[in-house]
């Protein structure tokens, strides 16, 4: 069991470092299937470990100039009143309908990613470029706000639904609509993932059930792989690095229906 704990971890991390997001999608379909626990298990010890593992991102790519901090704290502070009240609705869903929605969203978020990969140059950057990531990129300031907020408050609502660290929509949004290059876009997520993860767990405290001798082994490598996934994802162009991530999330979104429905 220590063994396919410390892998699943190491899988997890290594795609957070390197995509900036995804953990949660996978975290919660392996605490699930992989290793014994309830939905309602899964998705809060999902929090823990994307949410730990996030920050370990978030630090390690912060060295490097990777993370543009105003974006990332508004998706984040946005999130928190929304991921509060979905934590208060997971609670009282029916675990085969939870999974079930947890697949549609991310095959939903998988096809719009793989659309506007092939039609954003900016998704796109040369391996190894530092982008200034605090100068002004793509729209206006309103036209900004107007993807940040309902994206920000979408992702919070999610996080405390689902269990997910809400990177799989972040990117998305910062990539297709802030025109942010991907390289960039992956440490501002885990910064919004970090907030995010963080007031969902505050949220569950005392109410929720914690398998610590799962969790810690499990966040433990997720660390320790997210921050050596940081010079993997210099090795690859965005437009890669966004395909891979789609092409992940739909596999996830159809082993997951699948699993939901031969058990219901």
């Amino acid at each position: 069991m220590l063994t396919v704990t410390v892998a699943a971890g190491l899988a997890i991390g290594l795609l957070m470092g390197v995509l900036g997001g995804g953990g949660g999608v996978l975290t919660v379909p392996a605490l699930v299937y992989l290793l014994g626990s309830t939905p309602q298990q899964a998705t809060t010890g999902s929090l823990v470990i994307v949410g730990v593992a996030a920050l370990a991102g978030t630090v390690a790519r912060a060295r490097s100039g990777g993370v543009r901090w105003r974006t990332g704290t508004a998706f984040g502070a946005l999130g928190v009143p929304a991921a509060l009240a979905g934590t208060a609705v997971n609670q009282w869903i029916d675990p085969t309908v939870l999974l079930l929605a947890f697949a549609a969203l991310v095959l939903v978020v998988a096809g719009f990613l793989l659309a506007g990969c092939r039609r954003s140059p900016a998704a796109a950057l040369a391996p190894g470029a530092r982008p200034a990531v605090d100068e002004p990129v793509g729209p206006s300031p309103v036209a900004a706000a107007l993807v940040v907020v309902p994206a920000g408050l979408a992702v919070g609502f999610l996080t405390g639904l689902l269990g997910v660290g809400g990177g799989f929509l972040v990117v998305p949004a910062l990539v297709l609509g802030l025109r942010m290059p991907m390289t960039a876009a992956v440490g501002t997520s885990l910064l919004a993932i970090s907030i995010n993860s963080g007031a969902s767990l505050a949220a569950r405290a005392g109410v929720a059930e914690f398998d610590w001798p799962v969790l810690v082994p499990f966040t433990l490598a997720a660390v320790c792989a997210t921050v050596a996934g940081r010079r993997v994802a210099g090795r690859f162009s965005g437009d890669t690095l966004t395909t891979a991530f789609a092409v992940l999330l739909i596999g996830v979104a159809a082993l997951v229906t699948a699993q939901s429905v031969l058990a219901a």
